[in-house]
C-alpha cells in the first residue's frame, strides 16, 4: 500500500462486540501502516540444542505422552508437563476461603508445554499442515483428558514466540494451563456474545460479515483482522461452523486449520519481520451452560507485539491501536506467500 493509498483516517473507538470492551484507533501516532515492522526479536538464546530436543528427553519434566505414541527417538510431538507450573497439581482443590471479604482459593491446575517439533531450529511455521494439525490435535488430546477432573473448569492454550512475549526456551512449543476457575476474561467474553445472541438471535461470530476484513479463508476457517482489533496486525481464525469448544474439532478440520494457520504465521512473519507474538485459543468452559451454548463460539487469535502497553491502557482496560484493521486486512491479504 502506498503513502497515496493509505486512508488518511481520523481518530476512532470501536466496540469490541466479543469482549465487551473499546479500542481507541489513532493512526495520527504513526507511520504508513505499510512501514510497520517488529525492531527486533531476539530469542530467549542462541542454542543449538535444549531439554526439547530430541536426545535430551531425560532432561525434561515428566511426559504425559508423544505422538506417534509407539515412538521412541523419533517421536514428532510430546506433551510434557512444566517443570515451572504456575499452578500445583499435587495441591488438589479446595473450596473458597473468604477472609474479611477477599476470596482465595488453592493453587491448584496443570500446567502443561506442548513441544511442537523434535528439532530446535523448527518453527510452527515450517511443519506442513498436516504437521500444525497434529500439534492442534495433541493439544485437544491433553484438553479432553483434563476433562475427567471435575475440579478444572477452564483450559487455555497459549504459544509465546520471543522473549518480549514471555518465551523462556527458543525451542518452538506451546503451553496449557488448566484452572479450577473461570478466568474473568472469559466470563466477560461468554457474557458479551450472550448478550448479542439476546438482542439478535444471532452468535456474534457466526454473524461477522468481514468483507474488507478478510485476509483468507479455507474449507472451514476463515482468518481476518477483527473489526476493533486491540493490537496492530492482530488476526482471528474462527470456524465456519458455530462450535463452542475447540476440543470438538476433529482431523479434516485441524488439518484445514493448520493450513490457514500455517499461511496466516508466515505472512506476519515476512510482512512484519519475524514480530514477537502470542498465540491464544479462546474456547468455552468445560461445565456445560446451556443458554451458552447458542451463543459462545470459539476462535484462535495471534497478538504480534509492535508496541508497549502504557499506562493510559492499564488504567482504563482501553488499548491504542496505530493501524485501522482495514488497512492491516489489506497489507496481509497483500503478502505473497512463496511455495
Amino acid at each position: 500500500m502506498s503513502e497515496a493509498e493509505t486512508p488518511n483516517r481520523s481518530p476512532q473507538i470501536r466496540k469490541d462486540r466479543i469482549h465487551n470492551r473499546w479500542v481507541l484507533f489513532s493512526p495520527a501516532r504513526s507511520r504508513r501502516p505499510s512501514d510497520f515492522k517488529a525492531k527486533s526479536n531476539p530469542q530467549p538464546n542462541n542454542q543449538t540444542a535444549c531439554p526439547f530436543c530430541a536426545g535430551h528427553e531425560h532432561e525434561c519434566a515428566p511426559e504425559i505422552f508423544r505422538v506417534p505414541a509407539d515412538a521412541t527417538n523419533d517421536w514428532k510431538i510430546r506433551v510434557i508437563q512444566n517443570l515451572y507450573p504456575a499452578v500445583s497439581r499435587e495441591l488438589g482443590f479446595q473450596n473458597p476461603v473468604s477472609v474479611l471479604g477477599d476470596v482465595a482459593v488453592s493453587g491448584f491446575g496443570f500446567h502443561d508445554v506442548v513441544i511442537e517439533s523434535p528439532v530446535h531450529s523448527v518453527n510452527l511455521s515450517d511443519l506442513s499442515p498436516a504437521q500444525v494439525g497434529e500439534v492442534l490435535l495433541a493439544c485437544k488430546k491433553r484438553i479432553e483428558q483434563l476433562r475427567i477432573c471435575d475440579s478444572i473448569k477452564y483450559v487455555q492454550v497459549f504459544k509465546n514466540h520471543g522473549a518480549s512475549a514471555g518465551a523462556s526456551m527458543s525451542h518452538s512449543h506451546s503451553q496449557m494451563i488448566a484452572l479450577p476457575i473461570v478466568p474473568p476474561t472469559v466470563s466477560a467474553r461468554l457474557e458479551s456474545m450472550a448478550e448479542h445472541y439476546k438482542q439478535t438471535g444471532k452468535c456474534s461470530l457466526c454473524d461477522i460479515q468481514p468483507n474488507e476484513l478478510l485476509i483468507d479463508e479455507s474449507a472451514h476457517f476463515i482468518s481476518l483482522v477483527p473489526f476493533a482489533a486491540t493490537f496492530a496486525f492482530e488476526i482471528w481464525i474462527i470456524p465456519r461452523e458455530h462450535s463452542s469448544h475447540f476440543h470438538e474439532i476433529d482431523s479434516e478440520k485441524a488439518t484445514d486449520l493448520g493450513g490457514l494457520l500455517k499461511l496466516m504465521l508466515l505472512k506476519m512473519s515476512l510482512q512484519l519481520n519475524n514480530p514477537p507474538f502470542n498465540l491464544l485459543i479462546h474456547t468455552s468452559p468445560f461445565q456445560d451452560y446451556p443458554s451458552y451454548a447458542p451463543s459462545t463460539h470459539w476462535f484462535l487469535q495471534i497478538a504480534p507485539h509492535l508496541s508497549g502497553v502504557g499506562g493510559f491502557e492499564i488504567a482504563t482496560g482501553c488499548y491504542i491501536n496505530p493501524v485501522f484493521p482495514e488497512d492491516a486486512a489489506k497489507i496481509l491479504r497483500d503478502v505473497r506467500i512463496s511455495n
